[in-house]
C-alpha cells in the first residue's frame, strides 16, 4: 500500500512538472509572437536566462491562480452572471501581471489587453495538458474528479452501498425530438443506453424510453413543481395575475418561485422528492434538498440562507474551469450572432428577432449554466448523495428562438449528450452505484408567432374587442378592423343594468393580458372575483365573439353562471365542461386528454377570467405563440405536451401496460416509488403524510 501511495505521489508530481513545463513553453512562444509582451532577465537577455524568467513567471502564475483565484471568485458571486465572462478574463490577466511583477529574475512587460490574452491561453493550455495527462491514468482521472467534491465531502457519514439516483432533466426536449435525434446519430450516448446505436446489442441495453403527458400548462414551472413537490395545483400558466394579492406571478421570478414552493409544501405536507440527502441543481424549486445550487426559489432568501449562487464558487474556484467556460461563452455568443445573421440572409421563415442581449442570454444557458450544473452533479455523485435532480436548459433556450428541429437546436442536443456521457463516466468512479434517469418537463411546438401572422398581439386583439384604443399598427390589420366592426355591431344592443357596476371607468379597469407560449390569459383587475361569461358579455359584448371567432385562436375557457365552466369556439360553439367527453367541440383538434386538462385548470382558484389557447394544426403540430417564439410551450397543441422519460431497466414500469403517464403529479409518484425500490432514504408519500400527522 505504501508503494502504491508513493507511486501516486510521484505520478502527481510528474504531471505537475509537465504542466509547468508546457506553461513555460507557452509563455515563451507568446512572448515571441505578441509584440506587446516581452520577457526580460535582470542578468541579460540570453536564451537560458529568459527561459528561467519564463519558468518562474509560469510558476508564479500557477501559484497565484491556485491561491488567490478562489478568493476572487467569492467576490464574483456578487456580480450579475451575464458579466461573469468578461470579469474572468480581466481578473485572470491581472493575476498574470502580478506574477510578472513578483518574478525575481527579471522585469517582464505586458500591455493590459495582452496580459488578458496571455493569461487566457496559458490557463487553457494548462487545463488541456492536465486533463490529457489525467485521462491516460485512471487514478489521476479519479483524483481529478474527486477534487470537485472535496469541500462538500467533509463531515459526511460513510456512503451506503444501496444505489443512488440522478434525475437529469433535458429542459424542453420532446419525446419525438429525442427519438429523431437518436435516429440521426446526434445522441450516441442515449442511443447506446437504449440499445439503438449502430453497434448496439440487446445485452448492452440499460434503459427504456417512454413518453408522458403534461397538464394544460406545459411549462417548467408547473411540471417541475409537480415533479419535485407532488403538487402543481393552481399553476394555470407560466405567468398569471392573482386578484387577491393584485400581483403577477411569474414562475422564473425568485419571489414567485419561493411562494409557489411554499404553497405546494403547505398543501401536500410533503417536503419534496429530495428531502433526505438530496441535491437540487439548476432548478426552479428545491425539492426539499439539503444541498441547493442555482435554485431559483432559494434566490429569494436573504443573507446566509441564500444558496442560489453556491454552485458558482464550487465551479469557478478552479481558474482553469473559469477560463475554459469564459472562452466557450465568448464562442457561443459569436456562434449565435453568426447563426442569426445567416437566418436573416436566407430569409428563413418563421423567424424572430435575436439581437440585443439575447446572444449573451443564450451563451449563459448553453455554456455557463451547463458547465456549473454538470460539475455540481459530478460532485454530488462523488460524495455519494442519495438523490440528485438537475435541469439543463440549453435546448429549451435555443429552440425558442431557432425552432425545435433547427440545426442550431440539434447542435445543442449533441452537447447535451456529451454531458450525459461525462456524468455516466463519473458514475464509474462514485463511491456507490448510481441509476441515471433522464427526462424532460415538456416539449416544444413549432410555428410562427401570432403577431407575425396577423400583425397584432393578443393584447391588441383583446383591447380592440373591448372597444379600447389600440396601437396604430394594429388598427390597420384585418383582425383589428374586424374587432372594431364587431364592437360597433355589439354596442347597438342595449346594455343591461346588471352590468353597470362592472363598466370600466379608468385605466385600472383595463384588462391585463399575459402570455405563456401559445396560452393567453385575460384578467379584469377591478373585479375581485373570476368573472362569468354573462358578466363579460354585459361589460364587453364583442370581446368573447371577437376572440372565439379569430382564426388564430383555438378555444376559450370561461366561467359560466349557468354551466359552471364553458369552452367557446368559432361559429358559436359552446360546450359545457361536463359534456366535453360526449362532444369535445373545438378541443377535438387537441387530442385525447385535452378535456381533462381543461377541467382541472378550471378548478384552480387563480384561473384567469378568460383562458385563451391558440390555433393548432394537427397535421404538422404547429401552434401560434403569443410570445416572440417560434418554438413554444405553455398551452395545448402539438409536441409541447409530450415530454419523455428514460429510465434504467432495474426500475419498475412507470404505469401498467396500455395506460398513460399523465401529469407531473403522477410522475412524482413514479419517481418516489423508484427511490423506494432502491431502499433509499425516501419513504412513500402516503407514509410520510401519516408520520407528519402523527
Amino acid at each position: 500500500m505504501r508503494g502504491v501511495r508513493w507511486g501516486r505521489i510521484v505520478g502527481q508530481a510528474g504531471r505537475s512538472i509537465a504542466v509547468w513545463a508546457v506553461s513555460t513553453v507557452t509563455l515563451l512562444v507568446l512572448a515571441g509572437v505578441l509584440p506587446d509582451f516581452q520577457l526580460q532577465s535582470a542578468d541579460g537577455d540570453s536564451a537560458t536566462r529568459i527561459g528561467v524568467t519564463a519558468a518562474l513567471g509560469a510558476g508564479a502564475f500557477g501559484v497565484l491562480s491556485a491561491v488567490v483565484w478562489p478568493l476572487l471568485v467569492r467576490l464574483l458571486l456578487l456580480v450579475p452572471a451575464l458579466v461573469l465572462g468578461l470579469l474572468v478574463f480581466f481578473l485572470n490577466g491581472s493575476l498574470l501581471l502580478l506574477a510578472l511583477r513578483l518574478n525575481p529574475s527579471g522585469s517582464s512587460e505586458a500591455a493590459p489587453e495582452t496580459a488578458v490574452i496571455v493569461a487566457a491561453v496559458m490557463s487553457a493550455v494548462a487545463s488541456a495538458t492536465g486533463a490529457a495527462l489525467a485521462v491516460r491514468d485512471d487514478d489521476a482521472y479519479r483524483s481529478r474528479l474527486h477534487r470537485l467534491a472535496a469541500r462538500r465531502s467533509r463531515g459526511r457519514p460513510p456512503c451506503p452501498a444501496v444505489p443512488g439516483t440522478v434525475f437529469l432533466q433535458f429542459d424542453g426536449v420532446g419525446h419525438d425530438v429525442l427519438v429523431d435525434a437518436v435516429g440521426k446519430g446526434l445522441m450516441p450516448t442515449v442511443a447506446a443506453w437504449l440499445g439503438a446505436g449502430p453497434d448496439a446489442t440487446s445485452a448492452g441495453t440499460t434503459h427504456r424510453l417512454t413518453s408522458w403527458r403534461t397538464d394544460w400548462s406545459s411549462q417548467t414551472g408547473a411540471s417541475q413543481l409537480g415533479i419535485l413537490h407532488a403538487s402543481n395545483f393552481d399553476v394555470p400558466a407560466f405567468r398569471w395575475y392573482e386578484k387577491d394579492s393584485r400581483e403577477v406571478m411569474v414562475c422564473n421570478r425568485p419571489s414567485s418561485a419561493a411562494e409557489l414552493q411554499r404553497r405546494a409544501v403547505e398543501r401536500t405536507g410533503d417536503g419534496g422528492l429530495l428531502t433526505l440527502d438530496g441535491a437540487s441543481r439548476g432548478n426552479l424549486f428545491g425539492g426539499g434538498a439539503e444541498e441547493q445550487a442555482l435554485v431559483l426559489s432559494s434566490a429569494a432568501r436573504r443573507g446566509r440562507r441564500n444558496r442560489s449562487r453556491a454552485g458558482y464558487f464550487a465551479y469557478f474556484s478552479d481558474p482553469a474551469n473559469a477560463v475554459r467556460t469564459a472562452l466557450s461563452f465568448v464562442a457561443e455568443v459569436g456562434r449565435e450572432i453568426l447563426q442569426s445573421t445567416r437566418a436573416r440572409a436566407r430569409r428563413q421563415r418563421p423567424r424572430v428577432k435575436r439581437g440585443g442581449l439575447y446572444p449573451f442570454v443564450r451563451a449563459f444557458a448553453t455554456v455557463v449554466e451547463r458547465d456549473v450544473v454538470v460539475a455540481a452533479v459530478m460532485g454530488d455523485m462523488l460524495v455519494g448523495r442519495a438523490a440528485v435532480y438537475a435541469d439543463l436548459v440549453a435546448y429549451d433556450e435555443v429552440a425558442h428562438h431557432s425552432g425545435p428541429r433547427s440545426r442550431d437546436a440539434e447542435q445543442v442536443l449533441r452537447r447535451l449528450d456529451r454531458s450525459l456521457a461525462l456524468i455516466g463516466k463519473v458514475a464509474e468512479h462514485a463511491p456507490r452505484p448510481y441509476r441515471i434517469v433522464v427526462l424532460s418537463d415538456h416539449g416544444q411546438s413549432p410555428g410562427e408567432t401570432f403577431r407575425s401572422r396577423y400583425g397584432l398581439t393578443l393584447g391588441d386583439l383583446v383591447r380592440a374587442g373591448c372597444g379600447l384604443p389600440v396601437p396604430r399598427r394594429a388598427e390597420h390589420t384585418r383582425s383589428g378592423a374586424e374587432a372594431r366592426a364587431a364592437v360597433r355591431a355589439a354596442l347597438r344592443r342595449p346594455v343591461e343594468e346588471s352590468g353597470e357596476r362592472h363598466r370600466p371607468t379608468d385605466r385600472r379597469s383595463e384588462p391585463i393580458v399575459l402570455a405563456s407560449g401559445n396560452l393567453g390569459l385575460v384578467s379584469f383587475p377591478d373585479v375581485p372575483h373570476r368573472m362569468t361569461r354573462e358578466e363579460i358579455d354585459t361589460r364587453h359584448p364583442a370581446l368573447l365573439p371577437t376572440l372565439a371567432n379569430h382564426p388564430g385562436i383555438g378555444f376559450l375557457l370561461v366561467r359560466s353562471e349557468e354551466h359552471g365552466g364553458l369552452v367557446l369556439g368559432a361559429r358559436g360553439a359552446e360546450i359545457p365542461l361536463d359534456r366535453l367527453d360526449e362532444d369535445p367541440g373545438p378541443l377535438a383538434a387537441f387530442g385525447p386528454g385535452a378535456a381533462d386538462a381543461v377541467r382541472r385548470t378550471h378548478s384552480f382558484p387563480h384561473t384567469a377570467d378568460i383562458m385563451v389557447n391558440s390555433f393548432h394544426e394537427p397535421a404538422d403540430g404547429e401552434v401560434l405563440a403569443f410570445e416572440e417564439q417560434i418554438g413554444s410551450h405553455g398551452g395545448l397543441g402539438g409536441a409541447q405536451g409530450t415530454p419523455f422519460l428514460m429510465f434504467p431497466l432495474a426500475f419498475s414500469t412507470p404505469v401498467e401496460h396500455g395506460a398513460q403517464l399523465v401529469g407531473a403529479e403522477h410522475l412524482h409518484q413514479v419517481l418516489r416509488r423508484w427511490l423506494c425500490e432502491l431502499d433509499g432514504p425516501q419513504v412513500p408519500l402516503e407514509t410520510e403524510r401519516e408520520e407528519r400527522a402523527a
